[in-house]
């Protein structure tokens, strides 16, 4: 009998996909912006720096679950109580609103276009808006390096893993790994302040992501330099400090067949990080080459699921 369940999934991921490249980001009031100012209350509300550690582990946990859990059983809750059709409707909705494709590609076009026209300030202010590290100092290379690790690790953080949790477990999982992500990005730092109350999300975090981010980097290497994108993921990912990010840009970087990785500067503090690619290290034009990437990955998703779904219906 055909399994209709997973032909909706796709359709659903398709069609949230064209919403995202024909309407891009909500420009009046997006969802995840105001969640992560009730995140940045809650933070400031319950993190004490000065408790114990293992008192400020829990406060942690215990406001993720608040904040995290609480609206996706919620949202996940009132989807199951609409016909049929609106929650078709509500799942297109709900994965448009939790990957942010073309928004990634929009900033870093606007970076390149900055290098490209010798505007080096633009350049740094504007690839601020997609790293945590300090921009004000950074060369035309530094800038062109920091956008291209950022296209490829929000490639997966953004884009493949909201996916990935949308067909495995719907709405809900793309809530639920979207608002985690969100919380990572905000408290999964090692400072004073969020090494202990951070810890849950930085944890959970990366247990969401281990398999999405591992499907991204066989995606990005796939589409690009293959036997250099496996061989950097097989000798460099291990020595890269976060266990997912090591893996995607590090196949990314190989699948350019360019040098990333090096010297950074986060919070105060320089962080030598170690090589990630292969080849010459970065310029302006190669911020195309990277966004060119990603979406030839999206496509590759887009084929793999639709297929997917044509098989579940025939047999």
């Amino acid at each position: 009998m055909p399994d209709f369940s997973f032909s909706l999934t796709a359709f659903m991921v398709l069609a949230a996909c064209l919403l995202d490249r024909l309407l891009g980001e909500i420009k009046c009031f997006h969802p995840l912006v105001g969640f992560g100012k009730l995140a940045k209350r809650c933070e400031q509300r319950f993190n004490c720096p000065s408790a114990t550690d293992s008192h400020s582990q829990l406060r942690g946990l215990l406001c993720w679950c608040l904040l995290v859990l609480t609206p996706t059983l919620f949202i996940s809750l009132v989807i199951t109580q609409l016909n049929a059709t609106l929650q078709l409707i509500a799942g297109c909705v709900v994965l448009y609103i939790t990957v942010g494709g073309r928004s990634l590609q929009e900033h870093a076009e606007r970076v390149r276009l900055d290098l490209e026209s010798n505007n080096l300030p633009a350049a740094r202010t504007h690839v601020s808006w997609l790293v945590s590290r300090e921009t004000a100092e950074l060369d035309a290379q530094g800038v062109s390096k920091a956008c291209i690790e950022s296209v490829l690790e929000n490639g997966n953080d953004a884009l493949f893993a909201p996916i990935f949790w949308f067909c495995i477990l719907g709405p809900a999982g793309a809530i639920l790994y979207r608002l985690a992500n969100t919380l990572d990005a905000m408290w999964g730092y090692r400072t004073t302040r969020y090494l202990n109350f951070g810890r849950a999300a930085a944890q959970l975090d990366d247990a969401l992501n281990y398999i999405p981010a591992r499907l991204t980097a066989l995606s990005y290497a796939l589409v690009g330099h293959t036997r250099n994108a496996l061989s950097c993921w097989q000798t460099q990912a291990p020595q890269w400090d976060s266990p997912n990010a090591g893996p995607v840009m590090a196949a990314g970087a190989g699948a350019l067949n360019v040098s990333l990785g090096g010297a950074a500067d986060y919070h105060g503090a320089t962080e030598h990080r170690p090589q990630l690619g292969c080849g010459d290290l970065p310029k302006a034009s190669d911020i195309g080459k990277a966004q060119q990437l990603q979406r030839h990955a999206l496509w590759l998703w887009l084929a793999t699921i639709s297929f997917t779904a044509i098989f579940s219906l025939i047999f």
